[in-house]
């Protein structure tokens, strides 16, 4: 039985976890923090899901991603996912493009006017279109998290929480070594480097090819509201009454309701940021709230940090070099797809091409490879640039 160590429990490494254990390789799994910890992108109450992306790409990812979920939690026993609609709105081009794609996909989908869906979402305030579909609602980031690690040690995987690893060394190719920082060595046939915000550090040592990574402190704040678990997730483009260069996106949780400018925060450091809140970006969403979200107490607002990592196209990078996986860059914009992302990783692993979206060294010629998969529109393992949450 081949043996995959997998660095990163977050969601996406715990993912993989899952998908490599099902398939009947040893797994383990070595996670830097506690579980539970807060330290990175997977933590929290509420993250979006959604089939509306501007391209095909990113639709079929998600279409193909939502009866993962649900496997998922049929076999954890563990609730993540809570369908309750999603809501665009914003120029009327930006609409009619998600719209087009939700239809050529063969999603169910309608536009309506703004004073249309405020009469069915009074929480909400809407811009000149709106576009609904049902397809759509939040995850449960921590019992996401939980779910997977859960299913994947049920099938055998090893889950050790505390554990840093310092590097990893590749011997030829089918063969790792995980050196930790007590000193520690696994060793394994193939490795998985699922990192986060840590990608640019030990993701870019263990592989060549990995774009320029930008991690970011951004800053979400949930809003007390009576009805909060019934709102759909949403998203406000901007271009019409929000200025161009904004975009929000917001849903319910049972933290209340979560809004938040996407990709807006400072660069920094993992293991150096003091986490503090920005008081005048909380003000700004505080703003935000007092005039498109009538439903919240915009008085009481409480803001939390997480960590993005961005690359430059908002791609993601799952791609395979030697015995090492890498997943990394997700954008903000990524929880969504983890089911499916563990599926690609443990494709990688058995030697099945990757999409040539999410591969490394895409941004140099010289790499190119003609022979990757580039998975199409009839294809769900390719997605595309949406750039919110």
């Amino acid at each position: 039985m081949a043996h995959v160590v997998v660095v990163g429990g977050g969601v996406m490494g715990s993912a993989a976890a899952w998908q490599l254990a099902s398939r009947g390789f040893a797994v383990t799994l070595l996670e830097r923090g506690a579980a539970g910890h807060t330290e990175g992108s997977s933590h929290g109450s509420s993250r979006i899901f959604r089939l509306a992306y501007p391209d095909a790409f990113y639709v079929s990812l998600a279409a193909r991603a939502l009866p993962l979920w649900r496997r998922l939690e049929a076999e954890s026993g563990i609730e993540v996912l809570s369908l309750t609609g999603a809501v665009d709105h914003g120029p009327p081009a930006a609409i009619e493009a998600l719209h087009g794609e939700l239809r050529a996909g063969g999603h169910a989908a309608r536009v309506l006017g703004p004073e249309q869906a405020a009469e069915r979402w009074p929480g909400l305030r809407f811009d000149t279109s709106v576009l609904f579909h049902a397809a759509a609602g939040r995850l449960h980031a921590d019992r996401a998290v939980l779910a997977f690690q859960q299913a994947a040690a049920a099938k055998g995987a090893v889950v050790r929480h505390g554990v840093r690893v310092a590097k990893l060394l590749r011997h030829g190719a089918d063969k790792v070594e995980v050196i930790t920082t007590g000193g520690e060595a696994v060793t394994a046939d193939a490795a998985v480097v699922a990192v986060g915000g840590w990608a640019p550090g030990l993701a870019a040592r263990s592989v060549s090819g990995l774009p320029p990574l930008r991690v970011t402190q951004e800053q979400p704040v949930h809003f007390p509201a009576p009805d909060a678990l019934d709102w759909p997730s949403f998203i406000h483009h901007g271009g019409a009454a929000l200025a161009e260069d904004s975009g929000v996106y917001g849903l319910g949780s049972e933290d209340g309701v979560k809004a938040g400018f996407h990709a807006v925060g400072p660069v920094v450091d993992p293991d150096q940021r003091d986490r503090s809140i920005d008081p005048l970006a909380l003000r700004q969403v505080q703003e935000y709230a007092e005039r498109w979200l009538p439903g919240v107490d915009a008085s009481a607002p409480t803001a939390t940090t997480c960590l993005y990592t961005l690359t430059p196209d908002h791609d993601f990078v799952v791609d395979r070099d030697g015995p090492v996986t890498v997943l990394a860059g997700f954008s903000g914009h990524g929880f969504k797809f983890a089911s499916v992302i563990g599926e690609l990783a443990a494709d990688l692993v058995t030697g099945r091409p990757g999409a040539r979206r999410f591969s490394l060294g895409r941004t140099d010629p010289a790499r190119a490879d003609p022979e990757r998969a580039d998975l199409g529109r009839t294809d769900p393992a390719r997605t595309d640039g949406g750039k919110t949450a």
